[in-house]
């Protein structure tokens, strides 16, 4: 296992630590569970930093990486709604995002099409974050609960002007008449060779897998 699905496991086992944390009823509990999910969320950058400079490729890691971050994020999210940080139907519309962006994804993957992140993609997945923090920082007593829910607006709106960016083309796509490119949307998917599909590969089938990179979990 190289130093980039190690860094992505981080992320994952960081989650439960995360929750407890935030649950248990001790000094600085807030802050601990904040400090943490700010430093696996920093292992995000470093992981695609180096399977980039290494051209580093991972079965474990093109299927593990883009759900680590979903994960950690919207598992915080949810549990500073039980803190009463942020409002339920906020955090319920960026998870509705999330699975519905998610199932358009699989569909492309079953028709040898990938989803590449755009830069609004990207934005949502920091945006998110962002949120986070701040309202783990609300939850240990710095900020107001004011600054956490601006937070929160401004990572919905990013969530779902992204999501719609997607859906916009997802017609097409699930026709099965979506192209590698398209003038107004030049990046956002690309064909792959049978023998490399990552769910075949996953399943045991032959080819190399596509490379890692953490963009597909900031679409």
């Amino acid at each position: 296992m190289g130093l980039a699905d190690q860094l992505t496991l981080v992320r994952v086992a960081a989650v439960p630590i995360v929750v407890v944390l935030f649950v248990w009823d001790i000094p600085g509990h807030d802050w601990w569970a904040t400090a943490i999910f700010i430093a696996a969320m920093t292992t995000d950058w470093f992981d695609g930093r180096v399977a980039r400079s290494r051209g580093y490729t991972s079965p474990l890691g093109s299927l593990l990486d883009p759900v680590a971050d979903k994960l950690l994020v919207l598992t915080v999210l949810i549990v500073l709604v039980g803190e009463d940080i942020f409002p339920g139907w906020m955090v319920a519309a960026i998870v509705a995002r999330e699975f519905l962006v998610s199932g358009l994804r699989l569909a492309a993957l079953e028709r040898g099409v990938v989803m590449h992140a755009r830069d609004l993609g990207k934005l949502k997945t920091w945006s998110q974050a962002t949120a986070a923090a701040i309202g783990g920082f609300a939850a240990a007593g710095a900020w107001g609960t004011d600054a956490a829910w601006w937070a929160l607006l401004v990572a919905l709106v990013l969530t779902w002007v992204s999501g719609l960016d997607y859906a916009r083309l997802a017609p097409g796509l699930l026709r099965g008449r979506a192209t590698v490119s398209s003038p107004s949307s030049p990046s956002t998917f690309s064909r792959i060779p049978h023998s490399r599909h990552p769910l075949r590969y996953a399943a045991g089938g032959s080819g190399a897998p596509s490379n890692r990179s953490s963009d597909a979990s900031r679409a």
